[in-house]
């Protein structure tokens, strides 16, 4: 199986964290005019996904059956495609675990299995903006922000007292700037439309815009 892949040095790396089976055989490109026209190619993955009608139609000319785009927060319902979306963003790929929102349940079974040659299980969650996993991590980078606004701690103690008390990976400060405050703060302005729990503290407007 062929496999196209657009991703920056990062992306390559978190995806490669694990073994790939030997049936894979990888074509990098980091642009679509980088894209050899005669070469045959049986899925994609897109992590530098842009949601440009521009980019949409390239993908789906591209005439590949599976086709998986890193979009955490625009859903599938918007694009109107059945792509494969996953949880794509800094930090979360080098995880054994993907996540991924569908709307054609005949595509699941090729993405698990190619995952599946990644060393990556697939956890498939509602086509809803942020999936779930980022949703919480936002949540809880946002409430950082809150708590360092108030001067009830530093950043450094927020980000110690996460990882010992939680057992997180990362501080949530630590994880705004793996995976992009810009990043966090798109989707929980999105979330805040339909819920004002997720209105994002102007400490972390301040600091994803500065």
């Amino acid at each position: 199986m062929t496999v196209l892949v657009l991703a920056n040095e990062e992306q390559r790396e978190e995806l490669l964290a694990f073994p790939v089976s030997e049936e894979i055989e990888l074509k990098w490109i980091k642009d679509p005019s980088e894209l050899n026209p005669r070469q045959s190619i049986d899925a994609c993955i897109d992590l530098l996904f842009e949601n440009t009608k521009e980019r949409i139609a390239w993908l789906a000319n591209l005439g590949i059956p599976l086709i998986i785009i890193n979009s955490v927060i625009v859903t599938l319902q918007e694009i109107e495609r059945a792509f494969i979306r996953i949880n794509g963003w800094n930090s979360f790929l080098k995880r054994p675990v993907i996540e991924a929102a569908s709307v054609n349940p005949l595509l699941q079974k090729k993405t698990e299995m190619l995952f599946a040659g990644f060393g990556r299980a697939t956890e498939w969650v509602p086509d809803i903006p942020g999936l779930i996993t980022p949703r919480v991590v936002a949540t809880v980078i946002n409430e950082a922000f809150f708590t360092l606004e108030e001067n009830v701690s530093t950043e450094k103690e927020i980000d110690t007292a996460m990882k010992l008390g939680t057992n997180y990976p990362f501080g949530p400060f630590e994880w705004g700037m793996k995976t992009g405050l810009r990043n966090i703060l798109s989707l929980l302005t999105t979330l805040s439309r339909e819920q004002s729990r997720y209105t994002p503290s102007l400490l972390l407007k301040q600091t994803a815009l500065a």
